[in-house]
């Protein structure tokens, strides 16, 4: 290990946003050892944050007034919000940087939206790092794939890795292509999340699930297309507004690549119209058993079909 690995070990470690992503860092983070790690979310200061403060309180984690404060703490800060804030947090957190500060951008936003955050954090005397999580959190946790990009990116790799985050890798020191390599994965990723519930949800409509089904197994054998259903389903209702802004910040790379983002923006607006549903107890409640939980995706799909179907009445 190099004095670099070495140091990290003892870094204070502050994540910006409490959400799932920064929940699981900061316990793989304790348990890895490190005595500071801090974390900011707007939930933290008012009535939702209840269960932030308990998950906070139960892993050792100290929580900060402000993302200005958490910035003028720490030696290396991860930022996790939603999309649209990522440029805002940046730019609230230069205020009070600490000079040399690592500061690490794992929110899906576009290229463009990366390089005003980078702006604002490296005119600060920070060193930003866009880092873009190529899968999903949960089922890797801190050693999620995840490519590094801009001209620090190179310097704090070996770091990272001490840190846990095994599939951390240097992608491009060209500031905004790891983000584009993200983004216009999404396209497709996303997209077909919006699709399956849109087709299926159809289908069951019509009452022709089962021959949509026999058709998609015949034309991609090698997919499991119940299943896959069914976790797509989970996957939006759980977590379609986060979904559906960065779906928004895809379309806005596709947009900086010179064309119009029809399939992207259409996913987006997908996504959001579940989340809103979600949001009015459609599923049930949040973090009750049952929501979101269906093995079977034609729960799901009747619950959106119904509300529908409701809406159309008024």
């Amino acid at each position: 290990m190099d004095d670099m690995q070495e140091a990290a070990r003892a870094w204070r470690v502050g994540l910006i946003g409490y959400g799932e992503v920064g929940r699981i860092v900061a316990e793989d983070l304790r348990a890895l050892g490190l005595p500071h790690v801090l974390a900011w979310d707007r939930k933290l200061a008012d009535g939702q944050g209840a269960e932030l403060r308990e998950h906070a309180r139960a892993h050792g984690i100290a929580t900060a007034a402000s993302a200005a404060e958490l910035a003028g703490s720490c030696d290396l800060l991860f930022s996790a919000v939603t999309a649209s804030q990522a440029v805002a947090v940046a730019s609230e957190c230069a205020a009070s940087l600490r000079a040399g500060c690592w500061f690490v951008d794992v929110n899906s936003a576009s290229p463009g939206a990366k390089t005003r955050a980078a702006q604002a954090v490296d005119g600060a005397g920070g060193r930003y790092v866009e880092a873009a999580v190529m899968t999903s959190v949960p089922p890797y946790r801190s050693k999620v794939p995840m490519l590094l990009g801009g001209a620090h990116a190179h310097e704090l790799e070996p770091a990272l890795r001490a840190l846990g985050f095994a599939g951390a890798r240097f992608g491009d020191a060209r500031l905004g292509v790891v983000s584009a390599t993200k983004m216009c994965r999404s396209v497709m990723i996303k997209g077909l999340e919006a699709m399956v519930i849109e087709s299926f949800s159809a289908a069951r409509a019509y009452g022709v699930e089962d021959a949509v089904l026999a058709s998609l197994a015949e034309t991609f054998p090698g997919i499991d297309w119940e299943r896959q259903g069914a976790y797509f389903f989970q996957r939006v209702i759980e977590h379609g507004r986060r979904r559906s802004e960065e779906m928004r910040e895809v379309a806005r790379t596709v947009q900086e690549a010179g064309l119009e983002p029809w399939s992207a923006a259409g996913s987006a607006e997908r996504q959001a119209w579940v989340a809103d549903l979600a949001d009015h107890g459609v599923f049930g409640r949040r973090g009750e058993p049952g929501f979101a939980r269906s093995p079977d995706w034609r729960t799901e799909a009747d619950r959106l079909l119904r509300a529908a179907r409701d809406n159309d009445k008024d």
